[in-house]
């Protein structure tokens, strides 16, 4: 991505403006609307809210043994900064937890836990432990889900099931010490609302997590545990009334949302879908969710969702689309400060719930396709990560202000267009198209007060054909299998570089200014970099 292709102009102390005598008698044009960020250095907000980056979703614990799963969350890690992660399937049989000896006796086993759990510590992320799914020698059916056969009934003895969590939590508080596990979440099983996740009544689901709680504090009474962990923030006032009215503990409430119009579930990939028009889709759910929890007898529960997206479908373009670097930023600051964490499902296309891909990008859920190269909803993460500590006051809805503790400043700004035809296109025939952005415009960005001195001006971008890896793996022609080479090609143009970097002089009494133009659903992030 070349510099040329962002125009943008600086202007330290006033923007350049034609007189009207130079105009003449030229025919009126009509003008996108002037948009304008005005922020003042000394003005601060309080510190930066960073519940965007405290979760991230993977698909499933044994997935997290691979080496190349390990290598990817190293540099979404180093990138985007997550502090969790969550994930399916931490206690099916693929993870060897748990079986029964010829006399019914349990016999657990965490070689392969400790060997993920090991690893993500290593790396500064700590596990967010989703508690499912049920291990085969425990299950009272044999109904399961996805291609990995994760089984999804009650256990057949809750004692038995109430043993394993106490036990590998026993184990957690011998490995890594009270002190670190204080610090982690255990969620009780996953979308126990829908039939494919959890083939009981919502009454053996409030007993499932009683058993389950139990079993937690009764290890240490401060270890945290919650749920329901549902599907379309559902059973969040049920929830609480059940453990309010029942003395059960209750340290968060936990549930997900996706962007579509229909339907929480596509275990196979074969759902046609479509991204709702509504403008606080996912939001508003969440929005709700914090409003529930606050006229409800427990009212200071922290809020986590724990899976979001624009689609639930593991097959829907959108999630390899520029147009989810922007849906992203947009739903994240409509959210404020209501959620504790939002937990993007997921951080890699190395996801096998519908089976192992055959296409290098197929829709995947992943902030990264399944041979690394980031995606422009990875992109968003990112430049939110380099936002300064503490956040600035700003009017603009689609944008925040910031900076840091050496002096720089930092402006993260965006245009989000619903650009989606309607309810007569599913997602998977629209976002596979090579969809070029339309000009909104040119934003004006004002800083007041900045200390007078040199800064490093690094402008970054994300959007079409700005690390959009999607609209170049068409532009190949959609090889169904990547060559070295390939591959190679489009990590160096979704690097993430800045598109222009110079140095400027800010003179003191007079503000920063900026102009940048934008299109639909461009991302930009103006970093000023005290010299």
């Amino acid at each position: 991505m070349k510099p040329n292709l962002l125009s943008l102009t600086i202007l330290l102390g006033g923007l350049a403006t034609a007189s009207s005598a130079a105009q003449g008698d030229l025919p009126l044009v009509a003008k996108q609307p002037e948009r304008t960020i005005s922020v003042d250095y000394g003005k601060a907000k309080g510190p930066l809210n960073t519940m965007f980056k405290e979760c991230v979703g993977a698909g499933r614990a044994n997935e997290g043994l691979r080496a190349d799963w390990q290598q990817q969350l190293a540099f979404v890690k180093k990138g985007c900064d997550f502090k969790y992660i969550r994930m399916h399937g931490l206690l099916t049989d693929d993870m060897a937890v748990y079986r029964e000896d010829s006399k019914g006796n349990p016999e657990y086993n965490y070689q392969y836990v400790d060997a993920l759990f090991d690893y993500l510590l290593s790396i500064g992320i700590r596990p967010f432990v989703e508690l499912g799914f049920m291990p085969s020698a425990l299950a009272s059916g044999s109904q399961t889900i996805f291609w990995w056969r994760g089984n999804v009934t009650p256990p057949k003895d809750y004692n038995k099931w109430e043993g394993l969590i106490r036990n590998m939590t026993e184990h957690f508080t011998e490995r890594y010490g009270a002190d670190e596990v204080k610090t982690w979440y255990f969620e009780v099983w996953n979308e126990p609302n829908l039939n494919g996740f959890w083939a009981g009544t919502q009454e053996e689901y409030f007993k499932l997590y009683a058993y389950t709680a139990k079993a937690v504090k009764s290890v240490n009474r401060e270890y945290r545990v919650g749920g329901p962990a549902t599907a379309g923030a559902a059973w969040v006032p049920e929830t609480i009334s059940y453990c309010s009215k029942n003395a059960q503990p209750l340290d968060f409430i936990s549930t997900h949302s996706y962007g579509v119009k229909q339907g929480f579930l596509d275990e196979f990939g074969n759902s046609g879908t479509v991204l709702s028009k509504d403008p606080m889709a996912v939001s508003g759910d969440i929005l709700n969710s914090r409003s529930q929890i606050s006229a409800s007898a427990m009212p200071n529960l922290e809020l986590h969702y724990t899976e979001w997206s624009a689609s639930y479908t593991p097959a829907d373009p959108i999630h390899d689309s520029y147009h989810e670097a922007a849906y992203i930023l947009q739903k994240i600051k409509q959210v404020g400060t209501a959620a504790n964490s939002m937990s993007y499902w997921v951080f890699t296309d190395i996801f096998e719930e519908a089976g192992p891909r055959f296409t290098p990008f197929h829709g995947g859920f992943g902030l990264l396709n399944t041979q690394g190269i980031a995606k422009p909803a990875y992109f968003a993460y990112m430049l939110m990560n380099k936002l300064g500590s503490t956040e600035l006051s700003n009017a603009d809805s689609c944008s925040w202000a910031s900076k840091d503790g050496k002096g720089g400043v930092q402006v993260l700004l965006w245009d989000f267009t619903n650009t989606h035809p309607g309810d007569s296109v599913n997602n998977q025939a629209y976002y596979v198209r090579d969809l070029p952005s339309k000009a909104k415009g040119k934003v004006k960005v004002s800083i007041a007060s900045v200390p007078a001195g040199t800064y490093k001006l690094e402008v970054y971008k994300v959007g079409y054909r700005a690390n959009d890896a999607f609209t170049s793996y068409i532009e190949m022609g959609r090889p169904q299998q990547l060559t070295k080479q390939q591959v190679e090609k489009l990590k160096r143009e979704s690097s993430g570089l800045p598109v222009s970097t110079e140095l400027v002089k800010v003179k003191g009494n007079a503000p920063f200014l900026h102009e940048v133009a934008i299109r639909e659903n461009d991302v930009v992030l103006l970093n000023m970099v005290k010299q």
